[in-house]
């Protein structure tokens, strides 16, 4: 729905109808909240600017105000700095299990969505020394470095930061698709992996860079990925949306209970 069709909608909706009770920020919210609801206002959308939709419906910029900041604090819209106010993004919460190792995009791909990456860094440089232990690499061997944002369908879900030895890859290794699907290209396939999950809260950068408020929660999760005969092939920390992922294990009680 465009600026011009919202206009048009709010006020065939009759805010100012006086069989109508309340005052008439909450009638804005209320009929902002149905536009939402019923799906003509789509997440992503962005809305009019305070004084911009004050005039246009004859309301008190104080009225529009009011009504954006309620609608903020139920989460239904989402104000981001230097843009402007938009109908939030709705994220379809997905569970993970902690007992399959696999890819962000064959994730996604088994669900019916398309992943996607967005390079955000990319260098081939030395081990740090936590890099060098973790990895079993000399001080002179050199890693990828490549930091990217995980999409699917077009919506930010996590910031992947990966460090792989150059030598599984080769120096023309991309980052835009899979990683996993890389390595087993060069016959580098993980085959194991040890992850260990931490409940963080974002900084204002990678906030920005998933689309969510400063502060928001996440998961942090740290995995060593192994092949075959053991050698680290992958040291990887990401950032996961916490409004997006929940992550189970089975559990199965011990034969000495």
């Amino acid at each position: 729905m465009d600026r011009t069709s919202l206009i048009v909608e709010l006020n065939s909706r009759g805010l100012r109808d006086e069989a109508l009770t309340g005052p008439l920020y909450k009638r804005l919210a209320q009929t902002l909240t149905g536009l939402i609801q019923e799906g003509l206002l789509k997440p992503g959308t962005a809305l009019p600017g305070e004084r911009d939709l004050a005039e246009a419906l004859k309301l008190g910029r104080v009225t529009v105000r009011t009504a954006y900041r309620d609608l903020m604090a139920s989460g239904a819209l989402e104000s981001r700095h230097g843009s402007g106010t938009f109908v939030s993004s709705k994220v379809e919460r997905m569970e993970q299990s902690l007992w399959r190792l696999s890819s962000f995009s064959a994730d996604m791909r088994s669900r019916g969505r398309l992943p996607a990456a967005r390079i955000l860094s990319r260098a081939v440089n030395t081990p740090s020394p936590e890099e060098s232990f973790l990895l079993g690499l000399g001080g002179d061997e050199p890693v990828l470095r490549l930091d990217r944002l995980r999409l699917a369908d077009g919506l930010p879900l996590a910031i992947e930061r990966a460090v792989v030895p150059i030598k599984f890859l080769g120096h023309d290794a991309g980052g835009e698709g899979s990683l996993y699907d890389a390595l087993t290209a060069s016959g580098h396939r993980p085959v194991r992996a040890l992850q260990r999950l931490t409940a963080v809260t974002l900084d204002p950068s990678s906030a920005a860079i998933l689309n969510v408020k400063s502060g928001a929660p996440a998961l942090l999760i740290e995995r060593v990925s192994r092949l075959e005969d053991q050698r680290v092939v992958e040291y990887t920390r990401s950032h996961y949306r916490g409004d997006a992922y929940d992550f189970v294990a089975e559990l199965r009680i011990g034969d000495d209970l």
